[in-house]
């Protein structure tokens, strides 16, 4: 029996029972498999079809597959044989060491492993060719539902297979996981890191090891006996050296599973050692405490039993603590939740989870560097309400992960470059604009911009209130995201979106005739002459003194004013209903016009003749709309060019909607309540006012 770090009270495994389905039938695992069972018929996944398309996106299968049921392929196949365990794992002819590595470390957690991969399923009596698995994804669960057809060559399995043929779990387990990500492709290239949390739910950190904390060892000890999984890895200084092995039998940009961490008694004294995987189940560590190294020559048979130590070419071996410090360079460590931890665990994390998004044009803001746009990221608020136990400081993990990336690949979706910044949150609800950043320092921040799926780091900072900027290193790089806060005491984190607040006040009415200074008696002149007798423009003239004002204006730029934009100002201030303006209803509207025109030139800071859409956002406030970004980013969408920039004209058009929205929704508002009931009717003679 293997000697694996658990805790000592084991309690019954579980599923989690918020998992979800996502097959397309919309029908769970269980009444799947018992409709196959009825109508006598095998699953096949449509989801997930048994041809090229769930292999590769880019490429060809270099020889002819065939995919068959594992009783197509040997005569009493099992899924787990004598259990499951991190022998189980043999790389084939894919990528993908990285999820294998994760998958030998989840074999030293059962709680964990029956999670991901339900125990209950088998080739018996009750067998329909039908699998499931259990993943995480974003701080959800799902049940991803499989057949049990698998690629093979010459009746051998071509990707992940165990030492043993006749046992399947690891292969099933891997055509599950490349489902989830739309096919095996998709999983060439990773992080172990990413695979061991999209089976737990955890979080992870990353040490260099030639940088590590003194008490690495400790660490790393608490990590294993914690239940959390761990990796390692080679660093590679170009891509010819990815998978190249060193004299000593290691492999460079290769991703290893730690499975284990223990002393020896050696010759009168306890040395230290730690027990390591290669997922390819051979090439091994030829050095010191290797499987044939005379080292163990020293030990006494019973130390080597309790140790596990045999001469196999299994990919296992153990090395000295010091030697695993030289030779490699990363350790990824995947601190699990407090749903994947024993009752009886001493430390248990508080999370919360905020689901966001970088929108080109509108929230996608950037680094600090670009501090123009980098204010209009998403601003997320994070209380820490209460000091840590005997602490002054509260402690808490970061951790920040762009979503559905590797789903992307395939339209060419690489990883964007990520990071984050955390201030001193002021007072109130109120989002902060480029001059607070501008003035105003981090408080921390993640170590540095790097393209990973997540990054994620600790810190220490009084109880307070701060606000998290998540961002993506360069503007218009768009992505859903997901935050993460673990901490020890319970905190609180939000969105400052701010709130939909629109100060529009009642413009002044114009002088009577006989109280009119020299300036409005000119006003009226000029109206005269382009109203004519009966002082009164319809969108026609409307449409010619618009376009012959701007078209002499300086410093905006504009294309011609259409009819329809007319007719929609005329909605605006018409109050008698006659589809014209008075002078009076013109006086006002003109007035309104200057005022718009004056800030859209001081929001041009560049002087360029346009706003950008992220200087939208401060025009449209300076005009009395302050919106949220789930409007505005409806707003960018509408007006804004491919460039992101807007013009006069659709800056003048933007707001004429915005006022008529917001004066039919007060209309109809009837109860001051700030919500309104519609019927049909009124909801067409809504739209249609606007």
């Amino acid at each position: 029996m293997p000697y694996i770090y658990q805790d000592s009270k084991q309690k019954e495994p579980s599923v989690p029972e918020t998992s979800r389905s996502i097959h397309s039938s919309g029908k769970s695992y269980d009444e799947l498999k018992q409709q196959c069972l009825r109508q006598g018929t095998l699953f096949e996944d449509i989801d997930f079809p048994a041809n090229d398309s769930s292999l590769f996106y880019s490429e060809k299968p270099s020889v002819p597959f065939v995919w068959k049921r594992p009783k197509e392929i040997v005569n009493n196949p099992e899924f787990i044989l004598g259990g499951a365990s991190r022998t189980d794992i043999c790389q084939g002819d894919l990528g993908d060491c990285w999820l294998l590595a994760a998958i030998a470390s989840l074999t030293l957690n059962e709680k964990i492993l029956n999670r991901v991969v339900p125990p209950d399923q088998n080739f018996g009596s009750e067998y329909a060719g039908i699998f499931h698995f259990q993943f995480w994804q974003h701080n959800e669960w799902f049940d991803v539902i499989i057949d049990d057809r698998l690629p093979t060559f010459r009746n051998r399995l071509v990707f992940v297979h165990s030492a043993d043929l006749n046992e399947f779990w690891s292969a099933l387990l891997e055509k599950a996981y490349a489902k989830l990500y739309g096919s095996f492709e998709a999983l060439k290239g990773g992080s172990t890191i990413e695979a061991m949390e999209d089976f737990t739910g955890g979080v992870s950190e990353v040490f260099e090891t030639k940088g590590a904390p003194d008490n690495l060892n400790e660490m790393m000890d608490k990590a294993l006996k914690r239940g959390s999984m761990l990796g390692c890895s080679i660093d590679v200084t170009n891509s010819a050296e990815t998978e190249a092995k060193t004299p000593e039998g290691l492999v460079k940009g290769h991703a290893y599973s730690i499975t284990g961490l223990d002393k020896v008694n050696y010759r009168g004294q306890k040395l230290q050692l730690i027990r390591i995987r290669n997922p390819w189940g051979q090439v091994e560590w030829s050095g010191a405490w290797s499987d044939n190294s005379s080292e163990w020559n020293s030990v006494d048979a019973a130390e080597k039993i309790r140790l596990c130590q045999a001469a196999l070419d299994d990919g296992e071996f153990w090395m000295k603590f010091e030697d695993f410090k030289r030779y490699f360079d990363k350790i990824e460590i995947c601190n699990l939740t407090p749903d994947a931890l024993d009752d009886d665990t001493s430390q248990k994390w508080e999370v919360m989870a905020h689901q966001g998004s970088w929108v080109r044009g509108s929230t996608a803001g950037g680094c600090r560097n670009f501090l123009e746009t980098f204010w209009t990221n998403p601003q997320i608020r994070l209380s820490l309400k209460e000091k840590d136990d005997g602490q002054k400081d509260c402690m808490f993990i970061a951790a920040l992960m762009q979503k559905n990336r590797r789903k992307l690949k395939k339209v060419g979706g690489d990883l964007l470059t990520i990071g984050y910044s955390l201030y001193q949150c002021p007072d109130g609800e109120s989002q902060m604009t480029k001059d607070f950043f501008k003035f105003n320092p981090s408080k921390a921040r993640s170590k540095t911009y790097v393209n990973m799926r997540e990054i994620s780091q600790r810190f220490k900072l009084p109880p307070g209130d701060y606000m998290l900027i998540p961002t993506a290193f360069e503007p218009h790089q768009e992505a859903d995201f997901c935050l993460r806060i673990f901490s020890e005491k319970k905190a609180e984190i939000k969105e400052i979106d701010g709130d939909i607040n629109i100060d529009l006040p009642e413009p002044p009415k114009p002088n009577p005739p006989q109280m009119e200074t020299e300036e409005e008696k000119q006003f009226r002149s000029l109206f005269q002459q382009i109203a004519g007798e009966d002082m009164e423009v319809n969108g026609e003239e409307l449409q010619y003194v618009l376009n012959a004002v701007l078209r002499r204006t300086k410093n905006i730029k504009v294309k011609e004013i259409g009819l329809v934009s007319c007719l929609n100002i005329i909605s605006l201030m018409d109050s008698s209903g006659n589809g014209k303006l008075g002078f009076d209803e013109f006086k006002i509207f003109w007035d309104k016009l200057k005022n718009w025109i004056s800030i859209f030139i001081n929001c041009d800071t560049d002087k360029s003749g346009t706003i950008s859409s992220y200087e939208l956002r401060l025009a449209l406030k300076a005009a009395g709309f302050q919106l949220n970004n789930i409007v505005l980013q409806l707003v960018v969408l509408r007006y804004a060019d491919d460039k992101y920039q807007i013009e006069f004209d659709d800056f003048l058009n933007c707001l004429i909607r915005l006022e008529n929205s917001c004066r039919v929704f007060k209309m109809l508002d009837r109860s001051s309540t700030e919500s309104i009931s519609l019927n049909q009717a009124e909801f067409i003679s809504l739209t249609m006012n606007i």
